[in-house]
């Protein structure tokens, strides 16, 4: 069963669909992976919520290692949001957290989290899809005000 963590993206998050890995005269394990049709519903749901909170955001969705998988961005949302939409993903789906604790630890005093490379956006907005324990990608959101 699926499971989103945070609020930062406002989903209804859908179950991910097992893909069979088996190495060579090995055992068989199962790992969990995006699949097109949850891309789909998890798109479809956060436009919703963005929609009904008058918000222009940009939302994107990447696989487990941070690599685009589907962008959105609504009418009115600046080109900028595109752009951080997708790096707040990028971090929550590479830290395996929120990309909100990575802001909190900068805010605390941890300024040297600044030069984390690969980490452009380390603000409220990316969360990540965790199934089973294991971060199989990760959603960002751009354009509407922090709580």
């Amino acid at each position: 069963m699926g499971v989103c963590r945070g609020g930062a993206a406002a989903l209804e998050c859908v179950a991910a669909h097992p893909m069979q890995d088996t190495p060579a005269g090995s055992f068989m394990k199962t790992r969990h992976a995006l699949e097109l049709a949850d891309i789909h519903k998890m798109l479809a749901a956060a436009e919703a919520h963005a929609r009904r909170n008058g918000w222009m955001v940009s939302i994107a969705i990447t696989d487990d290692g941070g690599h685009p998988m589907a962008l959105l961005r609504l009418d009115g949302a600046a080109p900028i949001t595109a752009y951080f939409a997708t790096e707040k993903a990028r971090c929550a789906a590479l830290g395996r957290r929120d990309s909100a604790d990575y802001e909190n630890i900068i805010k605390n005093g941890r300024t040297a989290f600044l030069s984390v490379p690969m980490l452009q956006a380390m603000l409220e907005g990316g969360v990540p899809i965790v199934i089973d324990g294991t971060t199989i990608g990760a959603v960002g959101v751009s354009g509407a005000r922090s709580s």
